[in-house]
């Protein structure tokens, strides 16, 4: 496959991960970062999302406001990933951008992914997400597939998009949304109830100033 040439200026990094639901199990496949740019792809301006590995963000160490050029390929399956295009070659940092906010929304370097899942994410709000946390290294916007039957993994699924929040719980940004449905089979809906979050991040300190 061809691949397009790209060069702009980070507005977001977030980490890139995929979320699989069946009933009321979940779980995530860690495959990188999702760098989204603003500046030329293929020689035309526009606004486009990638997808990096784990070791090229740790050479790196991009953040919001650093200029990147090089190559990359559409991802074939745009329902399972969160940025438009992956398999970057000859990744280059051009330069290094003015520091982004260092309170919410955090546009600092993010952390290993390994750090993500220790601290455990809450639902967002996708209208906040948008309007407010894109540029926030905590934000998530994952691609979710939902197996309707558990005990037909290969059988039947539904993919959608859900955004997440990994930041500090009195982050003054947040909201929650709607809680999450989850259809199954038999045509029966699963929703997750406020305590699955609250337990995915009681470990963590309410008071916590930042990461």
């Amino acid at each position: 496959m061809n691949k397009s040439t790209f060069k702009g200026t980070i507005i977001s990094i977030q980490p890139r991960i995929r979320l699989t639901r069946s009933f009321d199990e979940a779980s995530h496949t860690y495959l990188g970062y999702a760098i989204t740019l603003k500046g030329e792809l293929v020689n035309t301006k526009s606004t486009f999302s990638i997808g990096i590995e784990k070791a090229a963000q740790a050479k790196h160490e991009f953040k919001v406001n650093d200029v990147i050029s090089e190559a990359c390929v559409p991802v074939p399956d745009p329902d399972m990933e969160p940025a438009e295009f992956h398999k970057v070659s000859k990744l280059k940092l051009l330069s290094k951008g003015t520091t982004g906010s260092t309170s919410s929304p955090w546009e600092l370097v993010p952390p290993a992914l390994e750090v993500y899942r220790q601290r455990g994410h809450r639902r967002l709000a996708a209208r906040t997400y948008d309007t407010k946390c894109i540029s926030c290294m905590w934000g998530a916007r994952m691609p979710v597939e939902i197996i309707i039957d558990n005990w037909n993994p290969r059988g039947k699924k539904k993919y959608r998009f859900e955004t997440f929040c990994y930041g500090p719980l009195n982050c003054k940004l947040y909201k929650a949304g709607p809680k999450r449905k989850v259809e199954v089979r038999n045509k029966m809906v699963y929703i997750e109830e406020d305590w699955v979050d609250e337990m995915a991040v009681e470990h963590r300190d309410p008071e916590e100033c930042s990461w």
